[in-house]
């Protein structure tokens, strides 16, 4: 379990989350009832929820909002709509679900940027406001831990989240100094498919399934959230 949190205000983000999504996804995936309503908190923020698969961490699905929403029902809604409808890849199958690892990302403290380069790295996720080749306004994000994974600079994190938006014409100075960015910081939690089955078959767990006679954490029954 691997939790990040900024340094002001109390954490919100937990574990717990990331089990709720798994128990989301495996209920989904295998027509169960879906799980009861999870005892973490139900405030309302943005969120993200990001799946990933293998030792390579290769990402399989990544979407969330940043309208705040009340946590149980965004994480329900989120686990789902990240793992099988992200446009770039497949949805995710019940093969893949032994070497998924799940994060949830809680994004708070947003600001509006001087410009472009009004972030910094490691620290803040972007979100930039642009006119695309045909005059429309398109807006387009990443997360905090985007730009170090991918070992990009400003101007090469800036000219990625504009392709990402659909910007396909020459990304100019002019481009560039005319975005609106807005700057965010995230909580994130990530844990593992083997974690997770791990925390679910602890006693206190243990007991919730025997005596709800379901599947999963929260007591699921069987009926026989781009970043």
């Amino acid at each position: 379990m691997v939790p990040t949190a900024q340094p002001s205000g109390k954490m919100i983000a937990s574990p717990e989350m990331c089990f709720y999504c798994f128990d989301v996804l495996y209920c989904h995936l295998y027509s169960l009832e879906q799980p009861r309503a999870p005892s973490f908190s139900n405030e309302a923020f943005p969120l993200f929820v990001t799946w990933k698969i293998g030792r390579d961490f290769r990402l399989r699905g990544c979407i969330g909002t940043f309208d705040a929403m009340n946590l149980h029902s965004g994480l329900r809604e989120y686990s789902i709509t990240s793992a099988i409808k992200d446009s770039r890849f497949n949805p995710i199958s019940k093969d893949e679900l032994p070497r998924l690892h799940v994060s949830v990302s809680i994004l708070r403290h947003f600001e509006d940027g001087n410009d472009f380069m009004d972030w910094e790295i490691g620290v803040h996720g972007i979100r930039i406001e642009f006119l695309n080749d045909h005059g429309s306004r398109r807006t387009a994000t990443f997360l905090p831990e985007v730009a170090p994974e991918q070992g990009w600079d400003h101007i090469q994190t800036i000219d990625s989240l504009l392709r990402k938006g659909g910007y396909k014409g020459p990304v100019t100075p002019e481009l560039r100094r005319s975005i609106r960015l807005t700057r965010y910081q995230s909580e994130k939690v990530s844990v593992s498919y083997q974690e997770y089955l791990n925390m679910w078959r602890a006693p206190r767990y243990g007991d919730l399934a025997s005596s709800g006679g379901g599947s999963g954490m929260y007591g699921a029954t069987a009926s026989d959230g781009h970043c």
